[in-house]
């Protein structure tokens, strides 16, 4: 099924349907069959931060004991779940995610591996900005990956699903430095480019079922989309998505960075569609971030006061802002802040404008979404 997506409509995660969905897509995946017991196969969800699965902000457990029991009916007997949230990545952090997300439960359920060891190796890919990647054991070491990805908005990236969920396979605050590194929308995407070259899933399997829309990753509203869908092609996946949720390609730097570089088309190609394709039909009434502003801040200037976008951008781009009356003051944004530009001073979090790169780490791994992404006033209207 070589760039096709295959759709099914689920209903509920407690639904036949979705068993079903999960191991059509398996049973359309040659790789997968060629699969045996002593292959090593990690299934890699999108966890984030410590979240129940009701939040939608995490891959729910059932998709990913679906794809366990998929693998197990192939005669596959080493099986790993893994991922590396946001922010340090220690046994105890791990543990505190898995129980949250419900993977702890699943691994204990069908007797898949889940792993804490916290170690990693490097990996090299010689990618257009990435020559080597920082990856946990199981992606490095793994014959076979099955990318289960959850599909949500991305303040930065607009879209987050099966090319960016692969950014949890780079350990810990590893990742807030790639974000050092690349702190503006395009060259970020590019290094998400590199990184799925150097991964190369076998499978995506992503779920939609409960979906979530604005300011995800973490900070959106949660949304019935009542969808199984995946493929051998996480780039073809992700713009089916993409024409759903009324993006153009070039507005998501990852997409736009696999177009460039010919691994990814300029546009999804309906043909491709299998299954139930009228239930990957654009959405009208989709909330996209309300601070994204696509890859290309100068194209959205009026032509005439362009020249100021130079100047300007550091003004009016969208940036993180504290609500001060939700704040805790629990520290989990200037942990994750790869710039060290936010400290806690009396029980409350503080950013410094001037060092902030907007990379909106801080949004992502807030526990209770207190802050905000704040657009410049004009762009409100």
């Amino acid at each position: 099924m070589s760039g096709a997506v295959l759709c099914r409509r689920v209903d509920s995660y407690d639904s036949p349907a979705l068993e079903a969905a999960v191991e059509e897509l398996f049973a359309a995946c040659p790789a997968a069959d060629a699969l045996g017991p002593d292959s090593r196969v990690l299934v890699k969800p999108n966890l984030l931060a410590k979240h129940p699965p009701a939040h939608a902000v995490t891959t729910h457990p059932a998709v990913v004991a679906a794809c366990v029991r998929a693998l197990q009916r192939r005669g596959v007997r080493r099986i790993t779940v893994a991922d590396s949230p946001g922010g340090v990545y220690t046994p105890g952090v791990l543990r505190g995610i898995y129980a949250a997300s419900g993977m702890a439960q699943v691994c204990a359920d069908t007797g898949a591996q889940l792993y804490t060891a916290c170690r990693y190796e490097p990996v090299a890919c010689h990618g257009a900005r990435v020559s080597a990647f920082q990856l946990i054991e199981p992606a490095a070491q793994a014959d076979f990956i099955v990318d289960c990805p959850k599909v949500k908005t991305h303040v930065m990236t607009g879209l987050s699903c099966a090319v960016k969920n692969m950014f949890g396979t780079v350990p810990g605050l590893q990742k807030a430095e790639l974000h050092m590194r690349f702190p503006q929308r395009g060259p970020f995407g590019q290094m998400l480019m590199d990184l799925w070259q150097c991964v190369r899933p076998g499978l995506v399997v992503a779920d939609g079922v409960l979906a979530m829309e604005g300011d995800g990753p973490a900070g959106g509203v949660p949304r019935q989309l009542g969808l199984i869908l995946g493929g051998n092609d996480g780039w073809t996946v992700d713009l089916a998505l993409c024409r759903m949720m009324g993006f153009e390609p070039c507005q998501v730097p990852y997409l736009a960075a696999g177009i460039e570089a010919g691994l990814c088309p300029p546009r999804f190609d309906t043909a491709l569609l299998r299954g139930d394709a009228d239930a990957l039909a654009p959405v009208p009434d989709w909330k996209r971030p309300s601070g994204f502003a696509g890859v290309d801040f100068s194209a959205s200037v009026p032509r005439p006061v362009r020249w100021l976008v130079p100047g300007a951008e550091k003004l009016v781009a969208p940036r993180p802002k504290i609500r001060r009356d939700r704040c805790v003051g629990c520290g989990k944004c200037a942990e994750i802040c790869p710039g060290h530009t936010i400290r806690v001073e009396r029980g409350k979090a503080h950013i410094d404008p001037a060092g902030c790169i907007r990379c909106f780490c801080c949004h992502e791994m807030c526990p209770v979404k207190a802050i905000d992404v704040k657009r410049f006033f004009l762009f409100r209207m």
